[in-house]
C-alpha cells in the first residue's frame, strides 16, 4: 500500500511527465514520504547526505539567513514543484532552509546520489529537471529585474498578479487567494519594509484594485490577467 501511494504521488509530479511507468515503479524503493505541518523546516543536508524534496501538496517557502540573521524570502513554492539540493553537488546553501507555509504539506525526499542515478538512467527525467531549474532560473532573473527596474508599488502589484495566477481561485468574476504569507513574508520577497507592504496594501484596497484580510485576497479578474 505505501509503494502504491509512493507511485501515485510521483506520477501526479511533472518531473515523470512522460516516463516509463517501470521507471516510476522502481524509483518507488529510493523515495521517502514526509507530511510536515505549518512551520516545520526542511533540512538540505551535506555531501552523501544532501537530499532533493519534490513539493507534492501545499505551500513552501525558501529563505536565506545572513550573518545578522536578517531573513530574505527567495522563493514561494506552490505544489508541483522541486527544491532543495538542486545542483545535486553535495554542497547546498548553507545558510539556506525551506519552511512549510500550510499544513498537511506532502514531500517526496530523494537522496542526492540516488536522483543523480535516476537522471543518467531516464532522458526524459533529466529533460524534466533542466526545463524545472531552468523556469526557475527564469524566475530569478525576473526578480532581479524588479529590484532594479520597477518601485516598491509595483513590485507588489507584480507579485500579487503572480501569486494569484499561480495560485489564486476564481469565483465569478473574482480570483481569491488564501492568505498563508503574512506582511512580512510579502516584504522579504520584494525587499522592503513590513510598514511598506502595510501601506501599499491600504493604498490598493482604498482604490478598489483588492479586498484584503488575514485570510484572504479578492481581486478584480481584469487586474490579474491584464
Amino acid at each position: 500500500m505505501y509503494d502504491e501511494i509512493k507511485y501515485t504521488y510521483l506520477k501526479s509530479h511533472p518531473l515523470f511527465d512522460n516516463a516509463i511507468e517501470q521507471k516510476i515503479i522502481n524509483v518507488c524503493s529510493h523515495v521517502k514520504i514526509k507530511s510536515v505541518s505549518r512551520g516545520e523546516t526542511f533540512s538540505y543536508g551535506e555531501g552523501k547526505f544532501s537530499k532533493i524534496y519534490l513539493l507534492i501538496e501545499g505551500k513552501i517557502k525558501i529563505t536565506e539567513c545572513d550573518s545578522m540573521d536578517n531573513e530574505l524570502i527567495k522563493d514561494i513554492l506552490t505544489a508541483p514543484d522541486i527544491f532543495g539540493d538542486l545542483g545535486l553537488s553535495g554542497n547546498p546553501c548553507a545558510d539556506e532552509f525551506a519552511e512549510a507555509l500550510t499544513a498537511n504539506t506532502i514531500v517526496s525526499v530523494f537522496n542526492c546520489a540516488d536522483f543523480r542515478k535516476l537522471l543518467s538512467e531516464s532522458a526524459m527525467i533529466a529533460i524534466n529537471y533542466a526545463n524545472v531549474v531552468n523556469n526557475k532560473l527564469k524566475k530569478l532573473e525576473n526578480r532581479h529585474s524588479d529590484l532594479v527596474f520597477r518601485d516598491t508599488k509595483s513590485r507588489l502589484i507584480r507579485f500579487i498578479k503572480n501569486w494569484a495566477k499561480s495560485d489564486g481561485n476564481r469565483m465569478g468574476d473574482k480570483i481569491i487567494l488564501n492568505n498563508y504569507l503574512t506582511h512580512s513574508d510579502i516584504a522579504r520577497v520584494i525587499s522592503t519594509s513590513r510598514q511598506s507592504v502595510n501601506v501599499l496594501l491600504n493604498e490598493l484596497r482604498d482604490a478598489g484594485m483588492l479586498l484584503y484580510n488575514r485570510k484572504r485576497i479578492e481581486l478584480p479578474s481584469a487586474m490579474v490577467w491584464n
